[in-house]
């Protein structure tokens, strides 16, 4: 009995020994731990209020450009521009007001936006939009080389097709029909999930027969029907 009664106290004192040398420590982590829970609330709750205040503005600047009051809409895209530059409203807003530049033919006004979309887009494919938008206000204005140094297909993914009936513009505009027939056979054979939604085969095809292309020579290849269903 004396012997359990002396363990049971030694316990008890290497305890508040251990509790003197550590509870600085033990407080410590406790505080940290509240804090950073308290922040990543704060966080959430911070980022739940920007993405609304960036919907309403976003609201405010397309009901401006539906009624045509382009010095508010330009207000509006300038505050979600300088208060939310990484929010897919700005990149969208971007995206509107050049359409709206390029109805009315101003298409200096319209590729500022589209490029800033270019270049701080972080969605690859809004991204994609506008570069082929950009290529396309390009060749209107006859910057024909600037237009298909910006379309790279090989980087273009499920917008390669895409890419490439546009290359093929810029070579007609050109004057190059050998290689406008490379890039719209290019197009029509593009073997990527998504692009057929992208382009109109139709059209490509008509592009193709006025630079002297043959429309069956770019069709996809097709296994025959005796290999279908073979491992």
């Amino acid at each position: 009995m004396v012997d359990e009664f002396l363990t049971d106290r030694d316990q008890e004192e290497a305890l508040r020994n251990w509790w003197r040398e550590n509870w600085t420590w033990i407080l410590g982590g406790i505080v940290l731990g509240l804090a950073l829970l308290g922040g990543w609330q704060y966080w959430k709750i911070h980022s739940a209020d920007q993405a609304a205040a960036a919907a309403n503005l976003y609201e405010e600047f397309r009901g401006a450009l539906e009624r045509n009051e382009l010095d508010a809409a330009n207000r509006s895209l300038g505050t979600l521009v300088a208060d939310h530059e990484d929010s897919p409203y700005t990149q969208h807003g971007r995206l509107l007001l050049a359409k709206k530049h390029v109805d009315a033919g101003k298409f200096d006004e319209a590729l500022p936006l589209l490029r800033a979309v270019v270049d701080t887009s972080k969605d690859d494919e809004l991204a994609w939009v506008a570069r082929t938008r950009v290529a396309r206000l390009l060749i209107q204005q006859g910057k024909h080389d600037e237009a298909l140094s910006l379309l790279n297909p090989e980087k273009a993914g499920a917008f390669a097709a895409q890419v490439r009936e546009i290359r093929g513009d810029a070579q007609v505009a050109k004057g190059n029909p050998e290689a406008a027939r490379a890039e719209y056979a290019a197009a029509l054979t593009a073997n990527i999930s998504g692009a057929e939604r992208m382009i109109d085969r139709n059209l490509i095809e008509m592009k193709l027969q006025d630079v002297g292309g043959d429309k069956q020579a770019a069709e996809p290849a097709t296994e025959p029907a005796s290999a279908q269903g073979q491992p």
